[in-house]
């Protein structure tokens, strides 16, 4: 049985800085700046930062560390009655993970121009074929999500 969508964006902000704080861990690796945070019911299930670099692992997007932090504590692959929080704009692998797992809500901070499939680059939740499709909600924060990444390639291209 489904359970019903109900849409609380009064904590959307605390989720989202959690997130921020996620990424600027992965940004002090050496890791392009983005954090993910899944929530259910205002708790925690998993949570994770873009780390490919550091784990040799094209896959490890921080949408996916995230999502499989939570699949593990819940013990299921399945993840309903979620938001996923994430500072930049989803791809097309996490997208396409974000239907698999059901996640319900996507609150993203960020538009990511390049690659962002949510709205920048096309509206892939939007497609008929799919068979769940999130709710989504986009520029939560984005100035601060935007300035973590602007930061840090910044630095990059000065050598800091």
């Amino acid at each position: 049985m489904r359970r019903p969508l109900i849409i609380d964006r009064s904590r959307d902000a605390d989720f989202m800085q959690l997130a921020l704080e996620l990424a600027r861990q992965g940004a002090a690796l050496g890791e392009v700046p983005v954090g993910a945070v899944l929530v259910r019911d205002g708790e925690v299930l998993g949570q994770g930062f873009n780390c490919p670099i550091s784990q040799s692992d094209p896959s490890a997007h921080a949408e996916m560390v995230a999502i499989r932090d939570a699949a593990r504590a819940v013990g299921n692959y399945r993840l309903p009655g979620t938001t996923l929080y994430v500072t930049l704009e989803p791809c097309s692998m996490c997208a396409g993970l974000i239907v698999h797992s059901r996640i319900a809500r996507v609150v993203y901070g960020a538009n990511e121009p390049k690659a962002g499939v949510a709205h920048s680059q096309g509206r892939f939740f939007d497609q008929m074929f799919l068979n769940h499709r999130p709710a989504l909600e986009g520029g939560v924060m984005a100035e601060q999500c935007g300035q973590v990444l602007s930061e840090f390639f910044k630095g990059r291209r000065s050598g800091a």
